[in-house]
C-alpha cells in the first residue's frame, strides 16, 4: 500500500442542458456522462490514472451502481476495501456557465465497521470527512506513525473540528468558509491554530491561497482556462487533492508550492472535459497545459 484514501462513493450523471423541464415536460439533453464521484474517491481515480494507486476504503452496495463502481475500481487496479450500504449513493450533476447544481442521492448508514487494514509501506492518507469514525481512526494511527495526513474540506461536518487536530495538510473550500462565517484569511488561522501545518483554500478561477510550514502565506492563481473551454467544474477540486498528492508521493522533496503547481494544472484539465472520468489527466495532458499557459516543466 502506498496511499489510503477513505471516502463516500458515488455513481455521477453530469449532463449538459440550457432549460430544466418542469411539470410534464420532457426536454432532451445536449450530452451526458456517467462516471465514478465523491471527494475522496475521485482523487483517488486521478492518483491512480497519474501512476501511484492508492488503496480506497469506500461505501459499496449490492446492487448494479455497486457492481458498476467496483468495475471502475477494477479498471483503474484500485484495490476496493468496501464498506457495506444498503443502497449505491447517486449525485445528477448538471453544468453551467462555470458553475454546477448538484442533487444527490446518498445513503452513508453503514452495515458494517469500517475494516481495519496493514498500512506497511502507507506513505500518505487522504480523508474528506466522509466515514467519520474510520478517517479519524486512520488519521491517529498515521499521525502517530509518521504519515502524511491529508484533508479535503469541501463543507462543514459535525467532526470536522475535532478531524483537523490530526491533520498535516489541510485544503479547504469556499463553502467552508462561507459556512463557518470566516474569510479566507480567517480560515487559514483556523487551519493553523488546528495544527495543520500545510493549509489552504481552494477559490475555484480565483486560484488557492495559503500558507507553508513557516506559515507563510502565499497565493497560486489558477490557470486561465478560457471561458468558452471551461465545460465541467464538478469534481475540479477533487482532482486538485489527488494532482497534490501524485506530487508528494512521486517527488517528496519537492516543495508544497511544487506539489499545488502540478495540481493546478491537473484541476485545468478537469474543466474543459464533462465527468470525472474524462477529466482525469495523463502526463502528457499536463505536459501540454502547461506548456500553452507558460508554466516552467
Amino acid at each position: 500500500m502506498q496511499a489510503l484514501f477513505i471516502g463516500q462513493s458515488y455513481i455521477d450523471v453530469t449532463f449538459i442542458t440550457d432549460h430544466m423541464p418542469s411539470g410534464d415536460e420532457k426536454y432532451v439533453a445536449s450530452a451526458y456522462a456517467v462516471s465514478f464521484g465523491g471527494n475522496a474517491v475521485t482523487a483517488a481515480f486521478c492518483c491512480a490514472k497519474l501512476g501511484i494507486v492508492p488503496d480506497l476504503i469506500a461505501t459499496i452496495a449490492d446492487d448494479w451502481l455497486g457492481h458498476m463502481f467496483q468495475d471502475m475500481c477494477t479498471k483503474y487496479g484500485i484495490p476496493l476495501h468496501g464498506r457495506k450500504v444498503n443502497t449505491s449513493s447517486l449525485s445528477f450533476i448538471m453544468p453551467k456557465d462555470g458553475k454546477r447544481a448538484i442533487v444527490r442521492c446518498r445513503d452513508d448508514h453503514h452495515l458494517h465497521p469500517f475494516p481495519i487494514l496493514n498500512l506497511e509501506g502507507c506513505r500518505a492518507l487522504h480523508v474528506d470527512g466522509h466515514q467519520p469514525d474510520a478517517a479519524k481512526h486512520y488519521a491517529k494511527v498515521c499521525r502517530d506513525s509518521g504519515i502524511l495526513t491529508s484533508f479535503d474540506g469541501g463543507g462543514l461536518r459535525s467532526d470536522t473540528h475535532e478531524l483537523l487536530g490530526l491533520i498535516d495538510v489541510a485544503i479547504v473550500a469556499e463553502r467552508l468558509c462561507e459556512q463557518m462565517n470566516l474569510e479566507p484569511g480567517a480560515m487559514l488561522d483556523y487551519l493553523k491554530s488546528r495544527g495543520c501545518r500545510i493549509g489552504g483554500v481552494t477559490m475555484g478561477e480565483k486560484g488557492l491561497v495559503w500558507y507553508n510550514e513557516k506559515g507563510e502565506v502565499g497565493t497560486l492563481p489558477a490557470l486561465p482556462v478560457p471561458s468558452a473551454r471551461v465545460l465541467d467544474t464538478s469534481g475540479a477540486g477533487d482532482v486538485f487533492h489527488g494532482g497534490y498528492l501524485y506530487s508528494y508521493l512521486a517527488n517528496p522533496d519537492k516543495s508544497w508550492h511544487d506539489h499545488f503547481d502540478f495540481a493546478r494544472s491537473a484541476s485545468a484539465i478537469k474543466v474543459q472535459h464533462l465527468g470525472n472520468e474524462a477529466g482525469l489527466p495523463s502526463h502528457d495532458d499536463i505536459t501540454h497545459v502547461r506548456q500553452e499557459f507558460g508554466i516552467a516543466a
